[in-house]
């Protein structure tokens, strides 16, 4: 007996559930003739979680063709490129990344390279594009011109049946795991998980994912709201973002496009009381997850 009718008959007994190692491939879904376009998942180590402190220290980038539908094809030859930061990487990251000082010794980015890679995608995907844009835009001004989306914030992971939205976590409740903690093996594991169809709704979890990236948003800040009524934005699903790098010190919620004008009616109605002109800014797929936002 094969270790796949072994893991079938395991599986039968209703005991067990057999996690299955990503296989690497290069076609997903054969080509049925239909108009595909070109994506590219991007995943970033670094020294630290703030870009404008802390450096890219690998890089990972997969480019993918798939259908206006959601459908996924093939995966291209990826890239994958070390970089030796100006400090030293410390113990904690190493621990997380499994990437030493002695391995980026030498290695640097080439924007040049980067940029001609990434020049014909059509959309950038990340695993927390708010994390990696805003990296790689500090690295080359090029991620700025292109659209992205984000496969934690962009697929309603929760109502599959999914209680946390990390790449392991995920990719386990799907059924499968890979050799985590290097960038390159996270994209390929991201970009399977997205092909595959989702538990409860059962289209793919990248149709969800571009559907969510198409939609334009408002992001409405509560300025100057009254500090007694923070609970009130807070259960609603306002955010507080503390300023810096020009950003407003106040409450922001992100709201879809058809949803602006019943947020500003509760703004006026709850909470402050009065007609007021509050800073509103239109986000799109070019926009979202940016440093710009």
């Amino acid at each position: 007996m094969d270790e796949e009718t072994m893991a079938v008959a395991l599986e039968a007994t209703g005991d067990y559930r057999v996690l299955r190692k990503i296989q690497q491939r290069r076609i997903i879904t054969p080509p049925d003739g239909a108009p595909t376009k070109n994506g590219l998942f991007v995943d970033v180590e670094t020294t630290g979680l703030d870009p404008d402190r802390h450096e890219i220290i690998e890089l990972a980038m997969a480019p993918f063709t798939y259908s206006k539908d959601g459908r996924i094809y093939t995966i291209g030859e990826p890239f994958q490129q070390l970089h030796e930061p100006k400090d030293p990487i410390s113990a904690e990251i190493t621990a997380i990344t499994g990437i030493t000082q002695d391995m980026v010794r030498g290695r640097k980015l080439d924007s040049h390279v980067v940029e001609a890679f990434m020049e014909s995608a059509d959309l950038i995907v990340a695993h927390n594009a708010n994390f990696d844009r805003r990296f790689l835009e500090n690295f080359s001004p090029a991620f700025e011109m292109k659209p992205w989306a984000c496969s934690i914030q962009q697929v309603d992971w929760r109502s599959e049946g999914f209680e946390g939205t990390r790449l392991g976590y995920l990719v386990a409740g799907a059924g499968f795991f890979y050799d985590r903690h290097r960038a390159q093996n996270d994209c390929y594991a991201a970009i399977e998980l997205l092909a595959k169809p989702l538990p409860f709704s059962g289209v793919p979890a990248f149709r969800q994912l571009l559907e969510n990236a198409r939609k334009a948003t408002w992001r409405i800040w509560a300025s100057h709201a009254p500090f007694e009524l923070k609970d009130a934005l807070r259960e609603r699903g306002y955010k507080w973002n503390s300023g810096g790098n020009g950003t407003l010190r106040a409450w922001f919620i992100d709201v879809d496009e058809d949803k602006r004008e019943a947020e500003l009616t509760f703004l006026q109605n709850e909470i402050y009381q009065r007609e007021i002109d509050l800073p509103m800014r239109r986000i799109d797929a070019y926009t979202r997850f940016s440093n710009r936002i």
